[in-house]
This record gives structure tokens, C-alpha cells and sequence, in this order.
């Protein structure tokens, strides 16, 4: 695997700026659902627990501006607007498809590790039914 010197890792460099863009809460999720083909704004909110229709707007409107999205507005009556992946959009499924299945693979340990960790500072109480960590549906957001 090709190193990443951290020497570069500068606020102006590029790889940086593009993993603090694409970090972004809402942006890895909507990416996945938009690789499953076009969705109107509605549906997006219904597949995203939690997210607020003003978030969605504005986490849609970035990934328009940085050439990840396409947004389609239909002149039909009542209007209609469908958000879809650009060609650019689509490449990046590839290394998150890659983040989402090491995510999966290490994610028990990662959060059992956390978990103790906090327990032991005293951040943190173990429920008596947990045995090895807990998963990030226990820990405090």
C-alpha cells in the first residue's frame, strides 16, 4: 500500500481538503444511496434517519457544487427534482465501497477498544449485558 507522507498532510493540500469535504456527516450516505440510481429529495429524507430537510438541501447543494451530484428539474405540475451521481460521483464509490467494507470488518473491535477505553476513565458505565464493548449504538453521541 502507497504511503501518505504526513509532511504534505498541509491545510493546503489537496488530500485533505477533499477527505474533510467528503467526511462530512451526511455525504458518504447519501453517496451510497444515489449509487442505487436517481432519488428525489423526498426519498433521500426517508432513507436518512435524522437528517433535517435543511441539512439534506445543503449537504445536496456540495455535492452539486464539487461535480458529485446532478440535480434534474422536471417542469411538470407540481414540479418534480431528481438528484443523481456524476461519472465523477460514481469513481468514488470505490474507495468508500472499500472504507464501507473495513468498516464492517473492524467496526466491533474499534468500538469495543473505544468503549473500554472510556469505561475506564470513568466516562463511561458498561450495561451488566454487555461482555466485550460495546457497539456505536451504546456510546454517547
Amino acid at each position: 500500500m502507497k504511503q501518505i507522507s504526513h509532511e504534505k498532510y498541509t491545510l493546503d493540500c489537496p488530500s485533505r481538503q477533499l477527505l474533510e469535504m467528503l467526511s462530512d456527516k451526511w455525504v458518504p450516505a447519501l453517496i451510497i444511496i444515489l449509487s442505487e440510481g436517481p432519488r428525489r429529495p423526498g426519498d433521500l429524507q426517508r432513507s436518512l434517519e435524522g437528517i433535517s430537510k435543511k441539512m439534506l438541501r445543503q449537504t445536496l447543494k456540495n455535492l452539486e457544487i464539487w461535480g458529485l451530484v446532478d440535480r434534474q428539474d422536471y417542469e411538470t405540475v407540481p414540479p418534480r427534482v431528481e438528484y443523481a451521481l456524476t461519472d465523477l460521483g460514481l469513481k468514488f464509490m470505490e474507495p468508500l465501497a472499500l472504507l464501507c467494507h473495513w468498516a464492517a470488518q473492524n467496526g466491533d473491535d474499534v468500538f469495543s477498544i473505544y468503549s473500554k477505553k472510556l469505561a475506564a476513565a470513568g466516562k463511561l458505565e458498561l450495561p451488566e449485558d454487555v461482555d466485550g464493548g460495546l457497539t456505536a449504538h451504546h456510546l454517547p453521541q
